[in-house]
């Protein structure tokens, strides 16, 4: 994507270049001819291009093949809590995950909207009252990182973060239950 903003910022900058440098080739052009060259033929290939490109890269982001470990995320004012497969909750802003595996996050709350975000592990979906909202992540190495709430939810919104514990397959395992794979 870069490469291709990059690409297209030197197109326009060469027909601007053009356009300083030749004016009587730039007059030449009807206005009809920019409208339908620059505003339909030229965006087109671009719009193909990066389409195709986000899919294509979009797909390579999801886990495939692998059945996912579920974790329940349950929001409310101004704190998280976390369920596992063991039939372990945690409260204390503190997530768990294994790595290398795909983790669904069921994401609930009871009172206001709430927004699930993990920036370093991609996506963020919002917790709404009396709705369960479903996120994967997958985490590729043991590791920290920080998550929080990215929807305004009130006075302690600013308070509401959490740490996430990636954790080796086998120590998830055995710390939470579910079996390592």
């Amino acid at each position: 994507m870069l490469f291709g903003s990059i690409l297209l910022f030197a197109l326009v900058m060469v027909l601007f270049a053009l356009a300083y440098i030749r004016t009587g080739w730039i007059s030449r052009i009807t206005p009809t001819q920019w409208i339908v060259g620059g505003g339909l033929v030229l965006p087109i290939p671009v719009l193909v291009l990066l389409t195709g490109t986000a899919l294509v890269l979009g797909e390579q982001l999801l886990p495939h093949g692998r059945t996912p470990v579920t974790i329940e995320a349950h929001a409310a004012r101004w704190n998280w809590t976390f369920s596992y497969p063991g039939g372990t909750t945690q409260a204390g802003d503190v997530l768990h995950m294994p790595a290398g595996q795909p983790v669904d996050i069921l994401v609930t709350t009871e009172d206001v909207i709430h927004a699930f975000w993990v920036p370093r592990l991609g996506g963020k979906i919002d917790a709404i009252p009396g709705h369960t909202n479903t996120i994967r992540l997958e985490a590729d190495r043991p590791g920290i990182y920080w998550g929080q709430c990215a929807e305004y939810c009130g006075i302690g919104h600013d308070i509401m973060r959490f740490r996430v514990e990636v954790h080796s397959a086998e120590d998830f395992a055995a710390r939470f239950g579910g079996e390592a794979r």
